[in-house]
């Protein structure tokens, strides 16, 4: 598959977003009509830069409100497309998208429109260029690309073709199985975004919401797989409009969509081989079936089976070893080599780094997930652009496969057992005997804040490189506004990760430490387990009573249950399906614990606490 990246979707200068283009490693580009305008580079200059950086010059793009006008205004636009046909020349480009009418079109007449579009295919054949015709979902008159099709079939010239384009088709829910009925050779550029599903005019949703495959709602692997279908052979082209990319580093967000095409080539192969037609069902097995198209596919992982460690980091570890020997762990010694130490409860597991952590506050560095081959997993997210993490090891010791989340999270692939216990904790020794009340726990979920220009872009990571499936997002008020939690999670819950996009304010280095990190772990007794904490002098986060009055009239607890949650400042949430009893520790840098009781087949996290949780924070760091 050919992939290409319209310059709209970046920040920076038209050179700075070339140059990044070439380096995240896109076949070719667009370029948006704005970005060469106010760019110093000349047309031959530019031409010559994409040459020399191994850049296709796809479309230029966009030329607007062509048809559908009077006979004087068309004389204009015909002069107005023939200069930038020559300029188009000079680039060396042969494609432009011409978007249906949306300000100037007067007359609703397709004669008309087929009449006109007639005349700038002549035009633009006079001058060796092509015309890809859009349906915008907002244009006045043409807004479906079934019906910019029957134009371009009714003037049948071979200078003008459609442009289908994911946002335009998907955000008015058209169906996309009639893409496969289109002439392939009529079909001259295909555009793909991804979207949130939102409630809104579509052309607000179109400018600023548009986010790369994988990292929205739509099913582009569905429409893809029509438009492989058809026949078609060009460019697949990302055009994303987007506040928070074009505010972000050019180089990181270009690498960020070209993982999404990567994905979305993946996601379009495993739809065709599920998604028969009636003539492809039983005559050709799915890993036979031929298209002009090929898509390349990935290696193939599973889900991981859970959690295999936890690791802070910390310069002073002083207060975290308190607080997990508080709440039950033991202290499994350091390890033979590094400076890194080992706690443990049944098979949660957390590391504590002091290496290079020189003037850190507590702070989660990494996290381990058993997966069936770690190198295999490695290699897939290494051809998903994820920065390989390698760590020293020597003789005898376990070799970790390494890659660094959007966040800087390092994320180690780990060989998984069927009773649950790593090979590697024999590298550690000499320990503490353990608390007399350890209690059989595992990490139930990791909940990581995430920087307000890589959310998107961490969505994306978690589901093609760790096979996470993402659930829908909720917005969790808090005393410094809206919090934006997106949990991402495998199919049996062994792995539960929530990404926390905190208010903008708190992107701020002093208000930032009103949000934090927590690892939360699950017992088979919480009320046993806070009673023994409460007895090591594990500090608790105080819930305020007004929460356990509250509590007591939306579910009618009994009182003797109600005043145990009360003294132990547990927190409860309950629905069809079970009960949950949670608490929360105080915070040692951006760091805290939670440790969680799932009764009955309670599958949330607790939602309806989570404002609780953040007012009493906030309350505590400003008390401070």
């Amino acid at each position: 598959m050919r992939t290409g990246v319209a310059t709209v979707c970046l920040s920076g200068t038209l050179k700075e977003k070339m140059q990044a283009c070439a380096i995240a490693g896109f076949d070719g580009i667009e370029i948006f009509e704005q970005d060469l305008v106010t760019s110093p580079l000349s047309p031959e200059e530019v031409r010559k830069m994409a040459a020399d950086l191994g850049l296709g010059l796809d479309l230029y793009q966009p030329f607007r409100d062509f048809d559908g006008v009077t006979p004087e205004l068309l004389k204009a636009n015909l002069k107005r497309a023939e200069a930038k046909f020559n300029l188009m020349g000079r680039l060396g480009m042969d494609t432009i998208l011409v978007c249906s009418n949306v300000a100037t079109a007067t007359i609703d007449d397709d004669d008309l429109r087929v009449e006109q579009l007639a005349q700038l295919a002549e035009l633009a054949g006079d001058h060796g260029v092509k015309v890809a015709y859009e349906a915008l979902a907002w244009g006045k008159y043409v807004n479906d690309y079934e019906h910019a099709y029957r134009l371009v079939d009714m003037v049948d010239h071979p200078n003008l073709g459609t442009c289908l384009d994911s946002f335009h088709i998907l955000s008015r829910d058209w169906d996309t199985a009639p893409i496969e009925q289109i002439n392939a050779e009529k079909i001259f550029f295909v555009q793909v975004a991804d979207a949130p599903k939102l409630s809104m005019d579509v052309l607000s949703w179109s400018r600023h919401y548009r986010v790369f495959p994988g990292e929205g709602q739509f099913e582009l692997a569905k429409f893809m797989g029509h438009v492989v279908r058809a026949g078609y052979t060009g460019p697949v082209s990302l055009e994303v409009f987007n506040d928070v990319f074009r505010q972000s580093d050019t180089e990181r967000t270009a690498v960020d969509a070209m993982r999404s095409l990567i994905w979305l080539e993946e996601q379009s192969a495993k739809w065709l081989a599920s998604s028969p037609t009636q003539s492809e069902a039983g005559n050709v097995s799915p890993s036979r079936r031929r298209y002009p198209m090929e898509l390349a596919t990935l290696p193939k992982v599973n889900e991981p089976a859970g959690f295999n460690f936890a690791e802070v980091k910390a310069d002073d570890t002083a207060q975290l070893e308190k607080l997990l020997g508080q709440l039950g762990f033991g202290f499994e010694g350091r390890h033979r080599t590094k400076d890194v130490q080992l706690w443990t409860m049944g098979q949660a597991r957390v590391i504590i780094n002091e290496q290079a952590a020189s003037h850190a506050e507590p702070a989660i560095a990494a996290l381990g997930f058993d997966v069936d081959s770690p190198v295999i997993a490695s290699a897939r997210a290494q051809q998903l652009k994820a920065p390989v993490v390698a760590r020293k090891v020597q003789a005898d010791e376990e070799v970790f496969q390494g890659i660094s989340a959007p966040d800087s999270t390092e994320i180690f692939l780990c060989q998984g057992s069927p009773d649950g216990t790593a090979a590697w904790t024999h590298e550690f020794g000499e320990g503490l005997e353990h608390p007399s009340s350890a209690r059989n726990a595992v990490i139930d979920h990791v909940n990581l804040a995430q920087p307000w220009q890589h959310f998107d872009e961490a969505v994306l990571f978690y589901t093609s490189a760790l096979a996470l499936e993402p659930q829908p997002f909720a917005e969790v008020p808090s005393p410094s506004g809206l919090v934006r939690s997106q949990v991402m999670e495998t199919s049996n819950g062994a792995v539960r990760l929530v990404l926390n996009l905190a208010p903008a304010q708190q992107a701020q280095e002093k208000a930032r430490k009103t949000y934090q990190e927590h690892i939360a772990f699950a017992v088979d007794d919480l009320v046993g387990t806070a009673r023994s904490a409460q007895e090591r002098g594990l500090e608790f986060l105080q819930i305020p009573a007004n929460y356990y009055e509250d509590l007591d009239a939306r579910f009618d607890l009994e009182p003797g249950f109600l005043a145990t949650l009360k003294e132990l400042n547990l927190l409860y949430d309950r629905d069809a399906n079970g009960e949950f009893l949670h608490f929360y520790t105080a915070t040692v840098g951006s760091v805290f614990f939670e440790m969680v009781e799932r009764r009955g087949n309670y599958d949330g996290y607790g939602a309806p606490n989570a404002p609780v949780r953040h007012a009493v924070q906030y309350d505590s760091l400003h008390r401070v």
